[in-house]
C-alpha cells in the first residue's frame, strides 16, 4: 500500500480516466479505422469509381459503434452525425488516405513504428468507449446487467459487427465472414471488457473505474502493439478459451485450430499446387483435343 500511495496510482488512473479523447486520440482512432477500410479488398477502386460509397463505408468504421449503441438504447443513430468536428475530421482523414497525391499521407501513417503508437492511441479510444456505453446503459436500465454487457460490446466492437452491412456498400457479401461466428481479438476483448465494467458498475468488482480504465488499457494497448508489430491474427485467450469449452461445452481443445488461426497462411498453401496440376491438366486436355481436330 505504502508504495502505492508513493507511485500516486490512484490519481494517475483519475486522471488517465477523465483526459479528453478530441482531437489527438480520436484523430489516432480514424487514421487506423480508415486504414483497415483500405486494407480491405475491392476498397481502394470503390473509392474511385464512387466516392460517395466509400466515404459512408468510412463514416461507418468510425461511427459504426456509436449508431448501433444508440439503436440499443432507443437513441436516434443519426444522433451522433450532430457533432460537426468528429466528422469533419474523420472526413479530412477519409480523404487524405483514399486521395493524398503519392499516397503520402497513407505511406507516413502505415509506416510501422508510427502505425504502432497510432494503434496504442486507438485502444485508448476503445477502452473508454466500452467504459462509457456501460455507463450510460446503466443510467436507462438499473438493474439490466445483460443491456449493459450488450451495449459495452457494442460500443466497442460496433464497427466489427456492422462489416457484413459495411460490406453491402462496397458492393461485396461474405455472409462467412460474420463477426459472431468469426471474432476477432478486439471483438472478444470488448466483451470481457464490457462484463468488467458491467460488474464494477454493480459494485460487485473491488475496484474503482478509473482504474479499471487504466488497467484495461494498458491491457488492450500491449497486446495490440505486440500483435500488429508480428502481424499476428491470433488471441491471447485462444488457449484459456480452448480449455473452458472444451470443460463446458465438450467442445474440441482445438489446439490445431488455435495454430491455424495463428498462422492461416500455411494452412492454405497445399491447394495452390492442386489447382496448378488442374490448370496444367485443363491445359493440355485442350491442346490435345485441338490437335485432334
Amino acid at each position: 500500500m505504502d508504495v502505492l500511495d508513493v507511485l500516486n496510482l490512484g490519481e494517475i488512473a483519475q486522471y488517465f480516466s477523465k483526459m479528453a479523447m478530441f482531437p489527438v486520440f480520436d484523430l489516432a482512432y480514424y487514421i487506423v479505422s480508415i486504414l483497415y477500410l483500405k486494407y480491405e479488398p475491392g476498397a481502394v477502386e470503390v473509392s474511385r469509381r464512387s466516392p460517395v460509397a466509400s466515404w459512408l463505408c468510412a463514416m461507418l468504421y468510425c461511427f459504426g459503434s456509436y449508431i448501433l449503441a444508440d439503436i440499443i438504447l432507443g437513441v436516434s443513430p443519426v444522433d451522433y452525425f450532430h457533432n460537426n468536428s468528429h466528422i469533419l475530421l474523420a472526413s479530412a482523414v477519409w480523404y487524405l488516405i483514399f486521395f493524398c497525391p503519392l499516397n503520402l499521407f497513407y505511406k507516413c501513417v502505415a509506416f510501422l513504428p508510427v502505425k504502432l503508437v497510432l494503434v496504442a492511441l486507438k485502444e485508448v479510444v476503445r477502452s473508454r468507449k466500452i467504459a462509457a456505453g456501460v455507463h450510460h446503459a446503466h443510467h436507462a436500465y438499473h438493474h439490466g446487467w445483460l443491456i449493459m454487457v450488450i451495449t459495452g460490446y457494442v460500443k466497442g466492437s460496433g464497427v466489427a459487427l456492422m462489416s457484413n452491412f459495411e460490406q453491402l456498400l462496397r458492393g461485396v457479401w461474405k455472409p462467412e465472414t460474420n463477426e459472431v461466428l468469426n471474432m476477432s481479438f478486439p471483438t472478444k476483448a470488448s466483451l470481457y471488457g464490457a462484463i468488467l465494467f458491467t460488474l464494477q458498475e454493480a459494485n460487485l468488482l473491488p475496484v474503482s473505474k478509473s482504474m479499471l480504465i487504466c488497467l484495461f488499457t494498458l491491457f488492450m494497448a500491449t497486446s495490440k502493439v505486440f500483435m500488429t508489430a508480428r502481424h499476428s491474427h491470433g488471441s491471447p485467450f485462444a488457449l484459456i478459451e480452448s480449455w473452458v469449452c472444451h470443460l463446458l461445452f465438450g467442445s474440441p481443445l482445438g489446439i490445431e485450430d488455435a495454430h491455424d488461426h495463428h498462422h492461416p497462411a500455411p494452412a492454405a498453401a497445399p491447394l495452390s499446387p492442386a489447382k496448378t496440376k488442374e490448370e496444367l491438366s485443363e491445359g493440355t486436355r485442350k491442346r490435345k483435343s485441338k490437335k485432334a481436330e
